[in-house]
């Protein structure tokens, strides 16, 4: 186990900002920690990487405690956090070979590290440039490459692609999944096709309480209710309301069916079910007995979007 949270409690002052958290990150896994803001992901990623002491439970990070071996934790850890700490009058190859002294990189490993990096990033083409005059992408970029320079077993990202446009994320995203096939990585985002693309894993937090853990499936597995079935039928019938609705409705497991539209001899319907069903193979076998022309049937199953929302926004009263 890369990562081993138990029972992990962070107070400010008075305010509990962590409250008895505890989970586990796989060796080569990527989990995503997910919650809104102010739910104490931040926190919890600051107290695995010894940036702050919890107040109580213990943390164990590639068999070491944090509390009590953090310096054998930093060096198996590398850190990129919220607020990209960079030095913005050093140039990009300055600047990693600052950061890999810091970690006691030297002599024949130092350029090693240092062109490895710069290959793994994308920064060739910017390593003699001012850290400075860098878009946010490429600063990004640096971040992570000084995360690595010591080559640690583990990443945490604190909202790796916050404030990137598009085609930056895009960018940031397929470097994370390249990392990750030899790294653990604990990845925070608040954009969740992110993590939908990414991660192999999500952890959602909200108030200080883990409140879901699991594989997207899972997720959508356990939160979903009905799902929908949206179709489009090809038939030459009087009355679809007569000659096809009642027809999807007696399908076994079918709790209720819209018509939706017609153009002509194409109608469209909704078909909502029952939680964890699926009866596509029912509806086409239907469709084969009835002669219709089945043009389209599509499946849609709760998002993770749907996931974290039904999660952290609290009920009206």
């Amino acid at each position: 186990m890369a990562i081993a949270v138990r029972n992990l409690t962070k107070f400010y002052g008075s305010e509990k900002a962590v409250d008895e958290v505890s989970f586990d990150v796989k060796t080569g896994e990527i989990l995503g920690f997910l919650g809104p803001n102010g739910a104490g992901k931040t926190t919890t990623m600051k107290m695995i990487t010894c940036y702050m002491p919890p107040t109580s439970g213990s943390i164990d990070v590639e068999g070491f405690d944090v509390s009590e071996h953090s310096f054998e934790v930093r060096k198996k850890i590398g850190y990129l956090p919220e607020l990209n700490p960079l030095y913005l009058d050093m140039n990009v190859i300055e600047y990693l070979e600052y950061s890999a002294l810091l970690h006691g990189i030297r002599n024949g490993l130092l350029q090693g590290r240092l062109r490895e990096m710069i290959d793994v990033c994308g920064l060739g083409d910017a390593r003699h440039k001012d850290i400075g005059e860098l878009s946010k992408g490429f600063r990004q970029r640096v971040g992570l490459a000084q995360a690595m320079i010591h080559d640690p077993e583990v990443l945490i990202l604190d909202e790796p692609t916050n404030g990137l446009d598009p085609n930056q994320i895009v960018e940031i995203r397929n470097l994370i999944r390249q990392l990750g096939r030899a790294k653990t990585v604990v990845l925070s985002t608040h954009i969740l096709s992110e993590v939908q693309a990414t991660c192999d894993r999500v952890v959602i937090i909200h108030h200080g309480k883990i409140a879901a853990d699991g594989t997207l499936d899972q997720l959508q597995e356990k939160f979903h209710g009905s799902e929908t079935i949206c179709l489009e039928i090809k038939a030459s019938v009087a009355n679809p309301m007569i000659d096809i609705y009642p027809k999807l409705h007696a399908i076994s497991s079918v709790e209720s069916v819209a018509y939706t539209g017609q153009n002509g001899d194409l109608h469209r319907f909704s078909v909502q079910t029952q939680k964890g069903i699926d009866i596509r193979e029912e509806i086409f076998r239907q469709a084969i007995h009835e002669k219709w022309v089945l043009l389209e049937m599509t499946r849609t199953t709760t998002s993770l979007e749907e996931v974290f929302h039904s999660l952290t926004t609290p009920e009206a009263p």
